[in-house]
């Protein structure tokens, strides 16, 4: 198991980063929208406690900046039907701490707000889960929205569909971007040119 990668920031690409360790080893590491605005520059040192999620077809790396954040994805992948793509989209949506916070006090709207994520399916994971995050010490109060949250939020609002409005700010906030106005702004103007 790969439970940590160290190494320099090479590339940005979307939700994926790529880090080549001090060997000359490049990991391809996917991150939650929330872990993508805390990242330094491309070229600095970077340090990512990391998930790998073995499937039949593929092998892939999640990477966190905090151990908690990392030991909730695990407990995500343990609900039946809960892959990584969705334990990702839940992080990403909501952050960590609103993410314990909606399961563990039964939020069925929130959890319902997450894109792949419906009723039935936030119901499913509040039954599976709920008592599960006792031994994870995570922040419950409320959280501050960070600035990637608040501009998919404000897009879906808007009226752009969630995984488009997630896609956009993803991409917007690889290019380096961080202010939350200007984070809606740019991902606007990527929208329109998909349209």
């Amino acid at each position: 198991m790969i439970a940590f990668v160290s190494g320099t920031l090479r590339e940005r690409h979307g939700d994926s980063v790529l880090i080549e360790t001090a060997g000359g080893v490049g990991y391809a590491v996917t991150l939650p929208l929330g872990v993508l605005e805390r990242l330094p520059a491309t070229g600095s040192k970077l340090s990512l406690y990391t998930e790998l999620v073995i499937r039949e077809d593929s092998w892939s790396l999640y990477g966190f900046d905090q151990v908690t954040e990392r030991a909730i994805f695990r407990q995500l992948l343990g609900a039946s039907g809960f892959g990584p793509k969705l334990a990702l989209a839940l992080l990403s949506t909501l952050g960590p701490a609103r993410a314990v916070r909606s399961i563990v006090q039964r939020d069925i709207t929130t959890l319902a707000t997450v894109p792949g994520i419906g009723r039935k399916k936030a119901e499913k994971l509040i039954v599976e889960l709920t008592d599960r995050f006792g031994d994870i010490p995570v922040d419950l109060p409320a959280a501050v929205p960070r600035p990637g949250e608040e501009a998919t939020q404000a897009l879906i609002r808007l009226g752009y569909p969630a995984p488009a409005a997630e896609e956009a700010v993803r991409a917007t906030l690889a290019a380096g971007v961080t202010d939350t106005a200007r984070l809606i702004r740019d991902a606007l103007q990527r929208l329109a040119t998909r349209a």
